[in-house]
């Protein structure tokens, strides 16, 4: 005998199925529309604040290298899309014939004296002053030759460091070749290890501009801001760069100077405005 059927088991229409998918394609229509720019806004503000970390990354890493420059040594390409500088790795005081105390004294008249004493303690550490670093005593900057570094006036190259008598040799002495003589009024020395330059160029293939930090270069001649030679050391400072500016002004007094930074990133293709950042770094160009 044929089981009747019950009367309360049946499934969808077609039609109500229609129906059913047609009602959620609304429904999901109407909830993305209220979710979409919420989340699009969170993603922009996730992408600005990720610009600004690595701006502001770039500013303070430029920034403690300008403070570290060689007084009177900053200079500003033409075009004002680098900046380059003498990077000091620490000072001293070196013993001077006014000090009255005898030993090994640094001396501005006899060329064959390249062994000076250095007051105080040697510095130790990433601050060891090694063969092949610079001495540098009152620089000045270009056009008061010659306390000018770049010209290699008041630069001399050390070839040994005697920790134990506290002096340092140099390979040569350039300051007894310097006339008028520009001893340092206070008899202190910068020990300098190269030039640094921070520059915005483009990479092959790529819209956006990079900021390229470049050492191990020879130091230029001139004070014009190019990097001489093949550089041996670079590093990428930050990319998607759609604008840099670097400018230099030097009060007065020349003792004092203030160097602009000033970056604008972007990321390509992206419809979000662009993040700019400006800054300004104080450096002391007392030498």
């Amino acid at each position: 005998m044929r089981r009747p059927l019950n009367r309360y088991m049946r499934a969808f229409t077609l039609v109500e199925a229609v129906i059913v998918i047609a009602i959620m394609g609304i429904l999901a229509g109407v909830v993305a529309t209220f979710i979409r720019l919420p989340v699009q806004g969170y993603i922009d503000s996730a992408a600005r604040a990720e610009l600004t970390d690595i701006a502001d990354l770039a500013m303070r890493r430029m920034a403690r290298d300008l403070r570290l420059a060689l007084p009177n040594s900053i200079v500003v390409a033409s075009d004002q899309r680098s900046v380059s500088f003498l990077i000091t790795k620490t000072g001293g005081r070196y013993l001077a014939e006014e000090d009255g105390v005898g030993g090994s004294v640094l001396s501005f008249s006899d060329p064959t004296l390249t062994t000076f004493g250095v007051v105080g303690v040697l510095p130790t550490g990433r601050q060891t002053i090694l063969a092949g670093d610079y001495i540098v005593v009152n620089n000045l900057g270009p056009g008061y030759s010659p306390a000018d570094a770049y010209a290699g006036q008041n630069r001399a190259v050390v070839a040994s460091v005697n920790t134990a008598s506290n002096q340092i040799t140099l390979a040569s002495n350039p300051f007894a070749a310097q006339n008028p003589v520009m001893a340092s009024p206070t008899h202190r020395f910068h020990v300098v290890t190269g030039p640094v330059t921070y520059t915005c160029n483009n990479t092959a293939g790529a819209p956006a501009q990079v900021l390229t930090r470049i050492w191990g270069y020879p130091i230029p001649a001139a004070q014009t801001g190019a990097t001489t030679g093949s550089p041996s050391q670079s590093a990428l400072i930050a990319s998607d760069l759609a604008a840099c500016l670097f400018d230099y002004a030097l009060p007065a007094n020349q003792r004092s100077a203030l160097v602009g930074l000033s970056i604008t990133l972007q990321r390509p293709g992206s419809s979000d405005g662009p993040v700019n950042l400006r800054h300004q770094v104080h450096v002391d160009n007392t030498p």
